[in-house]
């Protein structure tokens, strides 16, 4: 077997996935379905359906004239007749010189398809690198003014921390292992824990390991590590733990060498436990249509690096358009492969996603008031009156109660505006109050959504299509501290793919004339903006308002950030501009701004401008002659005002 087979193999081998074997859940089980039919392909049908590819010159191919010539000197030579000067021999010679090397041919399609494929493959994610020559890449384009484009475009960013929560796998004798997440902690509103506060896969202390219906569970619980424990030294812990806990088959299984280079000795349980928490430290992607992408990058580079202007003459076309035909069937085959697994991962991350829990909070005047003897005997509601509300603060008179322990049904009738939260109480409870609604979804004043993001967009993009006013994003601002762990560092296009997938659903839940409020810094306010145009087009731009944050800078700074912006759209500009609420000024705002001669451009404000004490001199000061001829000087250490003219 060649060398640069060998190498086409390892790296379809990588993108399968073929060290993953032995998981047992997710994408790794269609993986797994398909592994044999990807085995049978690379073993048994990759080199015979190249051979095919070339079998019109397997007359004339080298090896076998060099075969021939080889048989004709021998028996030459047996009688005596000198080679070279055989006629038959001459012309075999002559054959030799115009033939085609097969195998030279065959080693050629091997390496330009692991060219390709290693080049647009990169840990685990496939990548827009159509290279035109080198050092010199080329990007679809299609004759627009401005085109945005970046290395992961057309794909879904991922969090790997919102994918797969426990991870299973399966051992030699068939039996099951799991990795069960049995508590998570996770970061709120965007707030990243401090140095030396991160998150880690921790066994718990509880019930690390359980042994049910054949199959081992070990639990982890993932949250905040004490100190500057890393990720490495928790996993050897746990391990050490496990092994001392364990005996029999389960100890042998687990122990079993699944070296690498760079680890001869790694076990089983080592290998998997690390698998597991590195999960939940990358980010990938998911290509929206992989099958595409790859058919169309394949076609250019066939044009571009198999294909040779110089090889088109008379004497190698032939073998040229086979070597393409080759490298474009086979290329073919391993993209329609690669397309089966991904289409199913992207069905995965598009479907619905189930609602795990849900609750209301009702203000007790729409609560039937036979169900108040219930609440009050419920500790924790009454516990979170107190945090939220401090009832035990309210003083009695002559027509309410006050509070008192135990809480009195005449107190929740004195004060029917409390907010009952049903998360507090039992499924039969929460029915029955919801069942005092005629329809519980138009008398909601509100819906808060805990999910990821997009998740929740795509969930109630039907129920809310063409209702929403407004939109407000607040998202990362990509300042290298916003928990973007991707492997290959692709940060701005990370980005660009976060904000690309979320802002495209938003066209869709805005009703005429509702507008879109996207909060920025200077970190990518720049790619937002193009990005904004590209998706809503450039007449949807409202304005960009900026707002200051602080108002000093930091002392190593030259040149202080002190300010944001927000972007605001409209896919209807003009009606956001002519139905949006206008607040109208005070009096005393009124009497700062004047507009005495309605001026269409609206008010004017009179702004002193005052010289800062100690720098100013008369140089910076100038006196104004009127059209009329009066002279008018500024006051002494003032400069001119701005005011309205008359």
């Amino acid at each position: 077997m060649s060398d640069n087979l060998n190498k086409f193999k390892a790296i379809l081998r990588e993108m399968f996935q073929f060290d993953q074997a032995d998981l047992d859940f997710g994408i790794y089980r269609i993986m797994n379905s398909k592994r044999d039919e990807i085995e049978k392909f690379l073993d048994a049908d990759l080199l015979p359906q190249v051979k095919t590819a070339f079998e019109e010159f397997q007359g004339d191919d080298q090896s076998s004239v060099r075969e021939e010539m080889d048989k004709l000197r021998k028996t030459l030579e047996e009688a005596g007749v000198d080679p070279e000067l055989a006629p038959k021999y001459q012309e075999l010679k002559q054959k030799l010189s115009g033939a085609v090397d097969v195998v030279a041919l065959e080693n050629e399609v091997f390496s330009q398809l692991t060219n390709f494929f290693r080049r647009y493959y990169q840990g685990g994610d496939f990548l827009s690198l159509r290279r035109y020559k080198a050092g010199v890449y080329a990007i679809p384009y299609e004759g627009e003014e401005v085109k945005l484009h970046w290395a992961n475009a057309d794909q879904y960013y991922i969090k790997s921390s919102e994918d797969f929560r426990d991870y299973s796998f399966t051992l030699a004798s068939g039996k099951k292992v799991h990795f069960k997440l049995v508590e998570a902690s996770t970061e709120q509103n965007d707030n990243q824990e401090q140095a030396g506060q991160e998150r880690r896969f921790i066994l718990c202390a509880e019930t690390p390991i359980v042994e049910q219906d054949g199959e081992l569970y070990l639990s982890f619980e993932y949250r905040i590590a004490e100190g500057k424990t890393n990720q490495a030294a928790l996993n050897g812990s746990a391990i050490q733990t496990i092994m001392c806990s364990l005996e029999g088959d389960w100890l042998r299984s687990l122990t079993a060498l699944a070296p690498t280079t760079k680890k001869p000795k790694r076990t089983l349980l080592e290998k998997h436990l690390g698998d597991y928490t590195a999960k939940f430290s990358f980010d990938y992607f998911i290509h929206k249509d992989l099958g595409g992408f790859l058919r169309r990058e394949i076609d250019f580079f066939i044009k571009n690096e198999v294909l040779f202007i110089d090889d088109l003459d008379s004497e190698h076309i032939k073998s040229s358009i086979s070597k393409a035909k080759a490298t474009k069937q086979i290329g073919h085959k391993v993209i329609a492969f690669l397309e089966q697994l991904e289409n199913f991962q992207k069905k995965l991350w598009l479907k619905k996603k189930f609602v795990v829990e849900s609750g209301y909070c009702v203000t007790l005047d729409h609560v039937p008031e036979e169900l108040y003897p219930e609440i009050i005997d419920n500790q924790a509601q009454v516990e979170e009156w107190k945090r939220l509300f401090a009832i035990q603060e309210i003083k009695g008179d002559l027509h309410t109660p006050a509070y008192s322990e135990p809480l009195t049904v005449d107190f929740l009738k004195a004060n029917s505006f409390l907010v009952l939260d049903t998360a507090f109480f039992g499924e039969v409870f929460s029915d029955r109050v919801l069942t005092s609604f005629d329809n519980i979804a138009d008398q909601c004043d509100g819906l808060i959504i805990n999910s990821e993001n997009s998740q929740a967009i795509d969930l109630v993009k039907e129920c809310y299509h063409g209702q929403v006013e407004c939109v407000y994003l607040d998202p990362p601002y990509n300042t290298g501290e916003d928990g973007f762990v991707y492997k290959d560092g692709y940060k701005d296009s990370t980005w660009l793919c976060l904000m690309e997938s979320r802002l495209s659903i938003l066209p869709s839940l805005l009703q005429d004339g509702g507008s879109i409020w996207i909060n920025i810094d200077d970190n990518e306010a720049h790619n937002l903006k193009v990005l904004c145009d590209s998706i809503y087009g450039r007449s949807s731009f409202v304005a960009a308002n900026v707002w200051q944050k602080r108002y000093s800078r930091e002392n190593r700074e030259a040149i202080g950030d002190v300010h944001d912006y927000i972007f605001v759209y409209s896919l209807n500009p003009k009606l956001f501009k002519e139905t949006r609420n206008k607040v109208e000024l005070t009096e005393k705002q009124a009497k700062v701004y004047t507009n005495s001669n309605n001026d269409p451009k609206g008010r004017w404000r009179t702004i002193p401008l005052t010289a800062q004490a100690g720098h100013a001199t008369k140089d910076q000061f100038y006196e104004i002659q009127a059209p009329g001829g009066k002279i008018f000087v500024p006051p002494p250490g003032r400069c001119w005002g701005i005011a309205e003219a008359t």
